[in-house]
């Protein structure tokens, strides 16, 4: 692993979460900037901010397979060979994602893509997920990359890397989007 590239990983990965601070924080900025002609043709800033959440999801995705083919020295193989690590992968994958599909269900598009803060009346949520947990679908995000690089890159010794710094930026996105 080089140095470079966990700076570069960590550049690009912090992109996603410092563009939803700044939308939480100023949403009338953004709002303004959703009238911009580009911004328009997408639809209103549910549909800019939903556009900006596969676009993020994308550039995590190749930030990911990226590590593990450098990693990996060229291969997109898994590193390890143990069915614990692909047991415990899969188990944290599969609980991230019914949390982050239990949120869509919950909230909507709207609810989900900062309707509150977009203008929009929403009621607030008691039920699950958000029974259990106050970010169900960061919570959901996080285990979900754990159970990846679990799977991908264990017992490497750069297999914990991306999913800490991924734990950190979406405790700070928490934290800083009150």
């Amino acid at each position: 692993m080089t140095l470079w590239f966990l700076l570069l990983a960590a550049v690009l990965l912090s992109l996603e979460r410092v563009c939803y601070i700044y939308i939480s924080r100023a949403p009338e900025r953004f709002l303004r900037f959703c009238n911009r002609p580009r911004a328009v043709s997408l639809g209103g800033p549910v549909e800019v901010l939903r556009t900006l959440f596969y676009g993020f999801k994308g550039l995590q995705c190749a930030v990911f397979l990226g590590w593990c083919y450098v990693h990996g020295d060229g291969s997109l193989s898994p590193a390890g060979r143990g069915i614990l690590p692909l047991a415990i992968g899969g188990a944290l994958i599969a609980a991230g994602q019914m949390l982050s599909f239990g949120v869509f269900y919950r909230l909507g598009t709207v609810g989900v893509f900062y309707g509150n803060k977009l203008g929009y009346d929403l009621p607030w949520s008691r039920a699950f997920p958000f029974s259990w947990f106050r970010h169900p679908q960061y919570v959901g995000t996080v285990w979900s990359i754990w159970g990846f690089f679990l799977i991908m890159r264990f017992p490497q010794s750069d297999w914990y890397m991306l999913p800490t710094l991924e734990t950190v930026y979406y405790m700070l996105g928490a934290y800083l989007e009150r």
